[in-house]
This record gives structure tokens, C-alpha cells and sequence, in this order.
């Protein structure tokens, strides 16, 4: 049934379905700590700006090559991996895949997690785009879970730039369902440098 399906998928991309995403900022924690990001309306720009240019909008577009018939999960594993512009993220898309695959029907998986996601979701019967959308809104949860605890960034405040951005959300997943590598293009260089940088902090809360 479709109905359950949906709330199948609501459950495990859910901010509190345990795969240990609270530990991962990518780079987030380098931004706040330079000043690079320094309150809501940089969260607004800088979650934004992931999710539509950024390595959100690029996960978004693997999940979509994941869930189609006949995949070769393995294959876009390699892909994925060689898109990855840090030993951070490629730690936490690991953990996050093992964490997922602990969790779900699949049992442990040696898949990045938005590939875990697209195995586990491929079946459901629910529209792409709406997918698609819930993954990248759960990434904007995180990220701006770590502003409220690093920041801090007020809950309120938080939920004001989550509901800012869900134009940019709803957008960057019309754009990914059923795009292939030719969308795979993505321009945030200030993330990027910011996930290599927060490797090597001196005092760092969060893994990547």
C-alpha cells in the first residue's frame, strides 16, 4: 500500500532513525569556527546552497541513478566515491551506509549511504520527487542540527531557515528525479574546502 510505504519512507529518513548522522557536520563545524557562517541567514545561504548547487543536489541525482531498475549499485559506489572532495565525507558516507543498512531489511551493506537509501527505497510506491525531498530535507535537518548545538542556533531559528528553504528543496529534487551523471555538476567550493579543512582541526565535536 502506498500509504504504508510512505510512512516506511518518513521513518527511515527521519532525523531520529539511529545511523549516527548527529556526528557528522561536513565541515559545517569549520565554517561556524571561522566565522564563514555565523547565524541563521548564513545557515539559510550556506544549507541552501548545498542542497541546490552542492553535494545535497549531487546525492539527490545518485539516489534517483540507485533506485532504477537493474542498477549497478556497485558501479555508482565508484562513482560516488570519486565525487567525494574529503576523506571526512567518504568516512561518513560509510558509517552512515552501515548505520542504515543495520536498521533496515537489507541487513549491513557496503554501500555509501544514499546508495543504502536508494536499495532500500526502490520498491516503494511513492512518487520519485517526494523521495527525493525527504532525503534532502533530512540533510538539512542535520545540518542545522549542528548549528544549534555548535552555533548555537535557536530551535526557533532553525525551524525558520528549514521552512525558508523548502522552495530550494522541493526544486533540487524536481531537478535530480530522473536526471543521470550529466547532472552531476556541482559548484560549492566553500563547502568542499570546508570539509577538507575541518579534518584538521586541532579540537573538532563532529567526525566530518
Amino acid at each position: 500500500m502506498a500509504e504504508l510505504d510512505r510512512l516506511r519512507l518518513t521513518q527511515i529518513l527521519s532525523p531520529a532513525f539511529p545511523i549516527g548522522s548527529f556526528a557528522h557536520s561536513q565541515g559545517l563545524e569549520w565554517a561556524i569556527a571561522s566565522g564563514a557562517v555565523r547565524d541563521g541567514a548564513g545557515m539559510e545561504d550556506w544549507v541552501g546552497s548545498v542542497i541546490s548547487r552542492g553535494s545535497g543536489f549531487a546525492d539527490a541525482v545518485f539516489l534517483s541513478m540507485g533506485r532504477r531498475p537493474g542498477a549497478d549499485l556497485d558501479a555508482l559506489a565508484d562513482l560516488y566515491e570519486a565525487y567525494l572532495p574529503s576523506v571526512g565525507r567518504r568516512l561518513e558516507a560509510m558509517e552512515l551506509g552501515r548505520g542504515f543498512g543495520a536498521m533496515t531489511k537489507a541487513g549491513p551493506v557496503d554501500l555509501p549511504y544514499i546508495l543504502a537509501v536508494a536499495r532500500e527505497t526502490a520498491a516503494l510506491d511513492v512518487p520519485e520527487a517526494e523521495v527525493l525531498g525527504l532525503y534532502l530535507q533530512a540533510l538539512a535537518v542535520q545540518l542545522l542540527s549542528v548549528a544549534v548545538r555548535f552555533m548555537p542556533l535557536g530551535q526557533g531559528e532553525a525551524q525558520r531557515v528549514l521552512a525558508a528553504i523548502a522552495p530550494v528543496i522541493a526544486d533540487a529534487a524536481v531537478r535530480a528525479s530522473g536526471a543521470g551523471e550529466e547532472a552531476l555538476c556541482t559548484f560549492t567550493p566553500g563547502a568542499d574546502i570546508a570539509a577538507m579543512a575541518q579534518e584538521h582541526m586541532e579540537t573538532r565535536i563532529f567526525r566530518s
